[in-house]
């Protein structure tokens, strides 16, 4: 069901959601790279090869980190103890610690749905000694009981929250899991992408994956695979027809003025985020700063298991100013009986569609026919609707006025995709 927007939800900002390594689409099980503990904290980075941050580059406060290490230790003890008996209640309850784990059973060796931020507000609908079983964004799940309360948080002096507007919390990023399908053809995934979940009673409960292109240093040094089945590409490109690996991440053009495409995609992705999160949107953006070490296929694969669909900015390298157009799928028989290809390419072509369908009615002006055939990676590990969007060439206008008018045609063909659905 749509709501409508309110006035208060076009400049609010988001909560971004803790969700490593086994994020799931909405309404499933969300599982966390990392999250070692019931207070949700990462564990220290010294000998972890994970890269996992240590506590006092989280800026954890003392309290959680003692309660991490605390933990941590009856973890090992009490996984595979038999079920507790749980006492019915229905009552409401908030989350009194930071980065609480919430999971599928009330076992520290169960999976974790989600991660609560301290003063969430849940219905509890059963109560033992050690667990609560609470009821969270549709799911139930379970909670160490130590760390709810009945006392309902107090409001900092001069904060409100309006109808429709939304608060923001940095939590901690969505790192690449090696179990995703497709995740071992990825060579460069040290980075992690960032969810931001819009709150509000415009909520849509909808997830589009904004990507940066380019933006990973090294990654013209490396080569993946171009389809997860070892076949060659079926159309040329930034790599040539029949070739069967290309560069991980490419380093992207320059535009006349002398301004790298990596800068220009990042402010796009930052004016797309702020107004799909003002009409309801969550957004997972896969960059948000110069550098993010996720080559195409951990993009790709971070965005299959988190998100709904997958929108990648990029200009074109041509130099006439020839407006925008998105990627389509290759008319090609082979290519498009491939998985995931097969399974999701028309798809794939109805987001394009709508998106460039959004971007003329905004008045961008618009290439030939909207689209070119293109055999891309991101496409052919994608399992969910997924395109790359050029939004014109190195001759293109790439001031703030016309960012802010291509991010308001982008989302206004999300509308028109989600929409159709």
């Amino acid at each position: 069901m749509r709501r409508k927007k309110t006035a208060a939800a076009v400049w609010a900002a988001a909560v971004i959601v803790m969700v490593a390594g086994g994020c799931q689409k909405k309404y499933e099980a969300i599982d966390l790279r990392g999250a070692e503990t019931e207070a949700g904290a990462p564990a220290a980075r010294g000998t972890d090869a994970g890269g996992r941050l240590s506590n006092e580059e989280e800026g954890l406060p003392q309290e959680t980190a003692a309660i991490q290490a605390e933990t941590s230790m009856r973890e090992q003890n009490v996984v595979g103890d038999t079920a507790p008996e749980f006492k019915a209640v229905d009552e409401t309850v908030y989350v009194s610690g930071d980065s609480v784990n919430l999971r599928a059973s009330a076992s520290t060796g169960s999976s974790v749905m989600a991660v609560s931020k301290k003063g969430d507000k849940l219905r509890r609908t059963g109560y033992a000694k050690e667990w609560s079983r609470v009821e969270y964004e549709g799911m139930t799940c379970y909670i160490a009981s130590r760390y709810v309360t009945d006392s309902a948080p107090q409001q900092p002096e001069g904060q409100s929250q309006e109808a429709g507007g939304q608060g923001a919390s940095d939590q901690s990023g969505i790192g690449l899991d090696p179990s995703w399908k497709y995740a071992e053809f990825s060579k460069i995934n040290g980075g992690s992408a960032k969810l931001y979940k819009a709150e509000g009673s415009s909520r849509k409960g909808i997830t589009v994956c904004v990507n940066a292109g380019h933006g990973t240093s090294g990654g013209s040094g490396v080569k993946t695979l171009c389809h997860p089945d070892g076949t060659p590409k079926v159309t040329g490109g930034t790599t040539g027809a029949g070739a069967t690996s290309a560069v991980a991440v490419s380093g992207g053009m320059t535009f006349s003025d002398g301004t790298a495409e990596a800068k220009v995609t990042l402010a796009m992705a930052k004016k797309l985020k702020e107004k799909l999160l003002a009409a309801g949107y969550d957004v997972l953006m896969i960059r948000e700063s110069d550098d993010v070490q996720l080559d195409n296929i951990a993009r790709t694969v971070i965005a299959n298991n988190c998100a709904d669909c997958h929108i990648a900015l990029h200009w074109d390298s041509t130099t006439s100013n020839k407006g925008a157009f998105y990627m389509s799928v290759p008319n090609v028989s082979s290519y498009r009986n491939m998985e995931p290809v097969k399974s999701n390419w028309e798809k794939h072509n109805r987001l394009g569609e709508s998106l460039v369908s959004g971007l003329r009615s905004a008045g961008v002006k618009i290439f030939s026919g909207g689209s070119m055939e293109m055999d891309l990676t991101q496409t052919s590990f994608s399992t969910i609707p997924s395109i790359d969007i050029e939004l014109g060439d190195k001759a293109s206008d790439h001031s703030d006025g016309t960012l802010d008018t291509l991010a308001a045609g982008l989302l206004a063909g999300v509308n028109q995709f989600f929409g159709a659905q």
